[in-house]
């Protein structure tokens, strides 16, 4: 059988050994298209609120979304995401108010556990977010000590354009200056809301460090908006892993383990955590470790953004195992991505010269201001010879001092 790639269909992931779910992309019942964003943005909400409770196995959204508007039975998408539990949804809004079906599902016994259908004012949608994340977490698991609240937009407007942000994802220059523009408006309108000033350091720091946007004053920005994010909120984790990001690249390595291991706390599920700190751990000098963080990683999200296979197959180099980065960083999803530099040293290491000069060339087209010098000076590496192993690689690969 094939899969939406036009692959042989994927085995069955192993069932985690606590109560586990995937929440499929809700369906928008409007007419109205628009308010498709608004819809998706739900289904997020709900992931992100769920994947709070440490008695729970929750996929990451990259991954429910894989199956937006295909018809796909539960069971195999169950098996493919190795969960037992489905949330199946839909939601209408109109006329100031917003409408609301869900259904928790037994993928392996069929059984429908729970069903409600909400008619709330608009204005009352976090509380129905938050009421319908109890009723799951009750079915599943009983109940548990409730996780610190999460802060919440007071402006709709604002909630919005963030969530039009949260979808353009860490792609290119062009999308990071969509994004940051969105989250400028999304802060106008509502100055206290925690989550845009993430998305919008995270954006910052991007432009930056992979895609040749000034230095100053994006560098400071971005420290300054991840720390206002977690003054506004140090109770969501998406807040608490960004800010360790940027911490770990200004080479504040123990307060930025501390925001890891705060984010690890809030929410043992954040896939995005686990496969932002591997990086970080190998420039440290213990790749074998980030192979691990990444493998948890892609359990928790089975069709993860690109750069989730960037930071693996840089564990796999740092390890020496070539072959291995190679395969990974010819994956789709990451390759014509920055991370063809890696690839370059990976085919170069393993003596394939002329692919690896070919890469290389590649990547200069669309990093031209790349230089081996600049690289080596700006990387948090705590370990020296993990450094000089990825130069050797970059020189021998031909890329520019």
């Amino acid at each position: 059988m094939q899969d939406y790639y036009g692959q042989a269909e994927k085995a069955a992931l192993p069932l985690p050994g606590k109560p586990s779910i995937a929440v499929l992309p809700f369906t928008n019942m409007s007419n109205d298209t628009e308010q498709e964003t608004f819809v998706d943005g739900l289904t997020e909400d709900l992931i992100t609120d769920l994947s709070r409770t440490s008695g729970l196995f929750v996929i990451a959204s990259n991954s429910v979304f894989a199956y937006k508007g295909r018809h796909v039975d539960v069971r195999r998408i169950a098996r493919e995401l190795g969960v037992r539990y489905l949330l199946e949804g839909s939601a209408r809004r109109a006329a100031g108010r917003v409408r609301i079906n869900a259904q928790l599902i037994d993928a392996i016994g069929g059984d429908h556990l729970w069903a409600e259908r909400f008619d709330r004012s608009l204005e009352d949608i976090f509380a129905v977010q938050d009421e319908v994340t109890g009723k799951i977490v009750e079915a599943l698991v009983g109940r548990l000590t409730t996780p610190p609240a999460r802060s919440r937009p007071t402006n709709l407007e604002a909630y919005e354009l963030c969530v039009r942000a949260r979808a353009l994802g860490l792609q290119t220059a062009l999308v990071a200056r969509e994004a940051i523009f969105l989250l400028e408006r999304a802060i106008a309108l509502d100055p206290e809301y925690a989550e845009a000033y993430r998305w919008l350091a995270l954006n910052l720091w991007c432009g930056w460090e992979f895609w040749d946007e000034p230095m100053d004053p994006n560098r400071a920005r971005a420290e300054a908006e991840a720390q206002r994010a977690v003054a506004l909120d140090p109770n969501d984790a998406g807040n608490r892993w960004v800010l360790g990001t940027i911490l770990g690249h200004e080479r504040r390595w123990a307060e930025s383990d501390a925001e890891f291991d705060a984010t690890l706390r809030l929410d043992p599920n954040c896939a995005d955590a686990w496969a932002m700190r591997s990086d970080l751990i190998t420039l440290n000098g213990r790749p074998a470790d980030a192979v691990e963080y990444v493998r948890k990683a892609l359990r928790l999200n089975p069709h993860p953004p690109g750069w989730y296979y960037w930071m693996l197959g840089q564990a796999q180099y740092a390890l020496r195992d070539y072959e291995s980065a190679v395969q990974t960083l010819l994956r789709p999803e990451t390759y014509r991505t920055t991370s063809r530099r890696l690839l370059a040293a990976g085919l170069a290491q393993l003596g394939r010269m002329e692919e690896a000069r070919q890469e290389a060339e590649m990547f200069m087209i669309s990093n031209p201001n790349f230089t081996i010098r600049h690289w080596s000076a700006s990387q948090p590496i705590r370990d020296e010879d993990v450094r000089q192993h990825f130069v050797d690689g970059y020189r021998m690969a031909g890329l520019p001092e």
